[in-house]
C-alpha cells in the first residue's frame, strides 16, 4: 500500500523523486509557462476562451513528461492539491535555480 502523506512537506520530497527525468522536468516547466501566458493571454485579451487552454497546458505536458519519459503515473492522480502545489513549488524552484532540470547531475 502506498504511503498516505499527511502534509505538503513530507509529500514534496516524494514529488521531486517522481520527477527525476530531466525531459519530464522541462516539460513540467514548459507547461507551467504557458499556463502563466494562458492567463495573462485571458486577462489582457477579455477573451475567457484562453482559461480552455489552462489545464491542456498544464496537464498535457506533464502527463506527457510522465508517461513517456519519467514512465510512472503522475501523482496528480493520487494527491491532487499536494501535487499542484508542488507543480508550482518546482516551478519556482528550477526557475531560480534552486533545483536542477538535470536531477542527477
Amino acid at each position: 500500500m502506498e504511503k498516505q502523506y499527511k502534509t505538503f512537506s513530507e509529500f514534496y520530497p516524494y514529488y521531486l523523486s517522481e520527477h527525476v527525468n530531466t525531459t519530464c522536468r522541462v516539460l513540467h516547466f514548459i507547461g507551467s509557462w504557458l499556463v502563466l501566458g494562458a492567463l495573462a493571454m485571458a486577462l489582457i485579451s477579455g477573451n475567457a476562451w484562453w482559461l480552455a487552454a489552462v489545464p491542456l497546458f498544464g496537464y498535457g505536458f506533464a502527463w506527457l513528461g510522465h508517461f513517456f519519459f519519467e514512465k510512472n503515473r503522475p501523482a496528480t492522480f493520487t494527491y491532487p492539491l499536494f501535487s499542484f502545489a508542488g507543480d508550482w513549488v518546482m516551478f519556482g524552484q528550477l526557475l531560480i535555480g534552486k533545483i536542477k532540470f538535470n536531477a542527477r547531475a
